[in-house]
């Protein structure tokens, strides 16, 4: 008897400590990207803060031939601030109570996840944390939905030995997309959709290519309608992509993985013809191999939003790795 007590107590021990276990362990973040949580009372949420809000994290999109909102914005009252609500992966909580302050946590209900926390005494104090936050918020956000992104991605990825061969990089490109031309120094990914297709283009041009001066964007458009010419053409005769010329592209300089690259986000057009969209540019300044090595997102998806099939193009291009 005292046998089968004792093996009792050990399954009973087990199961506890496996329980407990598992209760100790983070929950997984959930949530579609690009999608925020606004925890907010209705009082604050139909006044000047939401406002406020709607007009911060739901702005156009910067390089999309349509308005559509940089985060989709689902707004919920703090009631509800419990359950299934704290599982999502971006989160912002704005409260009028009797103390002004501005707080982020990391992983507060689940992983990973950010929790922006705003309180003011009155609506001016809360409107002036939201202005002033704002920036760092939205970074912090992109990050986050880039490196959510980057790893489902992880989970199926096509064979990328050529590109590694030819250009001396590893990039993580998800299932789907194939080869659709190559040369000596260019390769073009293309990935078939419901409405339309997604792009991928890496090619390297000689590091003189494009000067940090004021003519930057202007030989970055020179270069990618170049490219364009060569290798992207449509059906008939004088078809081939270009850089719209009724745009100016938004330009920047920012860093990939530490190495300075230039930006550019704008529309590019058939020439001749009626086809359209977005692209987005970075022309990475590669000094250890004397290049611009250049990696372009581009889509043509006429009757559907296109925000998030940049973002995926994006956060595909962001995994860049440069070999030594």
């Amino acid at each position: 008897m005292n046998k089968y007590l004792l093996l009792a107590l050990s399954l009973f021990t087990l199961l506890f400590f496996s329980c407990k276990k598992q209760e100790n362990l983070p929950r997984k973040a959930t949530g579609k990207i690009n999608t925020i949580s606004v925890i907010i009372d209705d009082q604050l949420w139909n006044g000047e803060v939401g406002d406020r809000i709607r007009n911060k994290f739901a702005s156009p999109v910067i390089g999309l031939p349509q308005e559509e909102p940089l985060f989709t914005i689902n707004q919920y009252p703090a009631k509800l601030m419990e359950g299934f609500m704290t599982d999502n992966r971006t989160i912002i909580v704005v409260k009028k109570e009797n103390k002004t302050a501005f707080e982020i946590k990391k992983n507060q209900y689940a992983e990973p996840q950010n929790v922006f926390h705003i309180s003011g005494k009155t609506i001016t104090e809360i409107l002036d944390i939201i202005e002033k936050n704002t920036p760092k918020i939205i970074k912090i956000i992109k990050e986050t939905e880039i490196a959510e992104s980057q790893r489902i991605h992880s989970k199926s990825l096509i064979q990328t030995v050529l590109i590694k061969n030819k250009f001396q990089i590893t990039l993580n490109i998800p299932t789907g997309y194939s080869y659709a031309f190559q040369s000596k120094n260019f390769i073009w990914l293309k990935k078939e959709i419901i409405s339309g297709n997604t792009n991928l283009l890496i090619y390297q041009v000689p590091i003189t290519a494009i000067k940090k001066d004021a003519d930057a964007i202007m030989n970055i458009i020179k270069m990618r309608d170049s490219i364009g010419n060569l290798f992207i053409r449509g059906t008939e005769l004088d078809t081939q992509m270009i850089t719209e010329e009724g745009y100016s592209p938004y330009f920047s300089e920012t860093k990939i993985n530490d190495i300075n690259a230039f930006e550019t986000k704008g529309t590019w057009e058939l020439k001749n013809d009626f086809m359209s969209g977005p692209f987005v540019n970075y022309a990475i300044v590669d000094e250890a191999h004397n290049r611009i090595l250049v990696l372009e997102g581009f889509c043509y998806s006429p009757s559907k939003e296109k925000r998030d099939l940049m973002h995926e193009l994006e956060s595909i291009i962001k995994s860049i790795v440069i070999l030594k």
